[in-house]
């Protein structure tokens, strides 16, 4: 089985992992602020903070920029975190519909800013940026907080800088099936020194330290940390990430050539203003096969794809329905049109070739 997605362990990563094991802290050492500042050094950012999930920046995100009791504007099309955080924040999400590349429609956001917005959080759909300078200077012209779920595009470009300094506060996920990954993972990324001291807080119970064991709390928080082991693993993966996403560019600028014009499905195009992390390789099926998508998913997988869906959208979803208060037309035919196919680090351009051979080949036979 060939995944969608998957991780790249070497040697150097085992050792990193196999050190810290071996020394005597497993948790709040050096390899985290390491962590941090090397990550903080690539991207260009002066502040980051890594935590256990990008579920737990997410909501330390909110927390932070104190969402509780506001509207805030969001994509539909993407993992449930994104929303559910604001739930926990007790921030009510206003969906926006999205573009045709599955990213959030900045077109359309304004018409849905009232009173009660507060924020604006954007998604990048499989490692492609929003077009975030237009959503940005809309966020200042409402004074709102523009916070990016970056969750799929560690790595990524927009106009030449990098993703992670175009927002109030980006979010990225190091999941094992991220271009990078500290086996579970993520980090919050900002400019912000407020947002960045209440975040830590939060991370940590809220906890301050003094002298010797005298601590105090002004602020309730949680155990949100990631552990040295994972901050390691970090470490050295973050050395090879560059040639990770150069590897998916090569698979995925070879599938572009392959099903270039086919009849089937269409696939996304990334603009040359734009560099993609390509934690996904989507393709759309012409409408004609939206009623075979679980055969055709099915069939997929019994030749040796690991295929996946991209997501179900969240306003479809039981918790969500009561949120909605306009049909979103293009999030929903997105879904019915999307399956992700292989593209991953560890793929050659020849397992790239089987796979785009068959799944050619399967719908020469629809």
């Amino acid at each position: 089985m060939n995944p969608y997605s998957r991780q790249s362990l070497n040697e150097a990563d085992i050792q990193a992992v196999l050190d810290v094991l071996k020394s005597d802290l497993l948790t709040q050492g050096e390899q985290t602020e390491l962590f941090e500042q090397e990550l903080a050094s690539y991207l260009g950012a002066k502040f980051v903070l890594v935590f256990n999930s990008a579920t737990s920046a997410l909501f330390s995100a909110y927390r932070a920029l104190n969402l509780g009791g506001t509207e805030v504007i969001t994509s539909p099309l993407s993992f449930v975190a994104t929303a559910n955080m604001l739930l926990e924040n007790q921030a009510i999400p206003v969906f926006c519909d999205i573009k045709i590349d599955g990213n959030i429609d900045e077109n359309k956001i304004e018409s849905l800013i009232t009173p009660k917005t507060r924020a604006i959080v954007s998604v990048d759909y499989a490692g492609k940026s929003v077009e975030i300078d237009q959503i940005y200077k809309l966020a200042q012209a409402y004074d709102l907080a523009l916070i990016s779920d970056s969750s799929h595009s560690f790595g990524g470009q927009y106009q030449g800088r990098k993703i992670g300094t175009l927002a109030d506060v980006t979010i990225f996920s190091f999941h094992a099936l991220k271009p990078m990954t500290t086996g579970e993972g993520g980090a919050l990324v900002t400019d912000s020194e407020e947002i960045y001291q209440k975040a830590k807080l939060i991370r940590s119970h809220g906890v301050v330290k003094k002298t010797l064991w005298n601590s105090d709390v002004a602020h309730s928080g949680f155990n949100f940390r990631l552990s040295e082991f994972a901050s390691a693993l970090g470490r050295s993966q973050l050395k090879r990430v560059d040639d990770f996403i150069a590897q998916r560019e090569k698979i995925a600028r070879f599938y572009d050539e392959v099903f270039f014009e086919n009849p089937y499905f269409d696939f996304l195009p990334i603009p040359v203003h734009i560099k993609s992390s390509r934690h996904l390789y989507p393709i759309f099926l012409k409408q004609k096969y939206w009623c075979a998508k679980e055969s055709i998913f099915a069939s997929l997988l019994e030749r040796g794809l690991g295929v996946q869906v991209h997501y179900k959208p969240i306003h479809l979803l039981s918790l969500y329905r009561s949120y909605v208060a306009s049909p979103l037309y293009c999030a929903e035919r997105f879904y019915h049109a999307e399956l992700s196919i292989p593209c991953h680090q560890l793929m050659s351009l020849e397992d790239a070739r089987k796979s785009a051979e068959n799944i050619l080949n399967l719908f020469n036979t629809l």
